[in-house]
């Protein structure tokens, strides 16, 4: 029988409906399709950009603590080797000339030197890769949060530093996520790196009727994240900037540190062999390497022993310390770590300048 008029029309309006929707489902699939691959071109643009600002500023890190780690380990040498021999009877036979080293010079030496050669262990035995850079970003942290609370130098501990780096980068997500150690988590911090990550682990194949509502989602959480990077290398390219200022001052005076160094080793072998004749010729020339290299150790110490970020205070000027009696780092709106121009700039002008003199 044939079909009423009526039911044709009706069959015809929901072929044209359903053509419709099938239509704009095919549109809404397109669009969303270019949306997430406008998203994911954008996101690896700037990815890629960042990746090696931070592997960048990883190598800065790094370098920087290594060159502390190293200048910390001699700082354990000369104190032993000065203390030798000034004790060396021959030694104090010819001079009857004092030295002239100020307390708290000495005693920030000290200071370094225990740290890092106390960090050296404890990395060697944890064999952590990359852990020099923590050292250069948590070091002075350490130390000043220490020397607040009116720790005695003895007890002064580089596995403090060592800790803090460990907890920086224990987050398993940021570990997993291929970031530099530096970059993705001791310099940025979980609240900019987490987003960043959170995008890379996104699955943009997409399906069903909503396809366009999650991809819109998708380029939203893709902008915070782009946002969150644009942020962030600004932050590391700063940190690399003093990490690298502050390598090359070290590295100067350090060169000359140890001609003193190097110097005194020979003092101290003449002095052992007990030739009269020679250790009466160097009594004045030994004094002048102790006191010159001590000076230039002290320099390099206050300089170690600044941090590269701001740590937070109580009412009193004096560093909070978290539940395990580390210093906390201030941190911004972005969750960023809060550099301290201020004074970096200072021990910069002020380790040129004593250099210099």
């Amino acid at each position: 029988m044939p079909l009423p008029l009526i039911l044709i029309g009706a069959a015809v309006a929901a072929t044209a409906v359903g053509a419709k929707k099938a239509y704009d489902g095919h549109q809404d699939k397109s669009l969303a399709d270019d949306i997430i691959e406008r998203s994911k071109n954008i996101y690896k643009k700037h990815k890629e950009a960042l990746d090696e600002v931070n592997n960048k500023t990883s190598q800065s890190l790094e370098s920087l603590g290594e060159l502390e780690l190293k200048i910390g380990s001699d700082f354990d040498k000369f104190d032993r080797l000065v203390e030798e021999i000034l004790k060396n009877n021959n030694f104090q036979k010819y001079s009857d000339t004092k030295i002239q080293i100020p307390q708290h010079k000495l005693n920030q030496i000290k200071e370094v030197a225990i740290t890092a050669t106390d960090y050296l262990k404890t990395v060697v035995g944890g064999g952590v890769s990359g852990a020099a850079a923590g050292f250069a970003v948590y070091g002075g942290v350490m130390a000043l949060g220490a020397a607040s609370t009116g720790t005695s130098i003895a007890s002064l501990s580089g596995v403090a530093a060592y800790n803090a780096t460990m907890a920086a980068i224990g987050g398993g997500s940021l570990a997993a996520g291929g970031w530099g150690m530096a970059g993705g988590a001791m310099v940025l911090g979980g609240a900019v790196v987490a987003p960043v990550l959170a995008v890379a682990g996104i699955a943009y194949a997409i399906h069903g009727s909503k396809a366009l509502d999650k991809a819109r989602d998708i380029r939203y959480e893709v902008d915070q994240a782009v946002t969150k990077m644009e942020i962030a290398q600004e932050q590391l390219l700063r940190v690399q900037s003093y990490a690298d200022r502050i390598y090359n001052e070290l590295t100067k005076i350090y060169s000359v540190f140890n001609l003193y160094f190097e110097k005194l080793k020979e003092i101290n072998q003449i002095l052992k062999e007990g030739n009269q004749e020679k250790i009466h010729s160097i009594s004045e020339e030994t004094i002048t390497c102790i006191e010159n290299g001590t000076s230039l150790a002290a320099i390099m110490a206050k300089m170690i022993s600044t941090p590269l970020f701001k740590v937070k205070q109580d009412n009193k000027g004096k560093p909070i310390l978290d539940k395990d009696g580390n210093a906390e780092i201030l941190v911004d709106e972005h969750g960023m770590q809060v550099l301290d121009h201020q004074g970096l700039e200072k021990v910069l002008k002020e380790t040129h300048e004593g250099f210099k003199r």
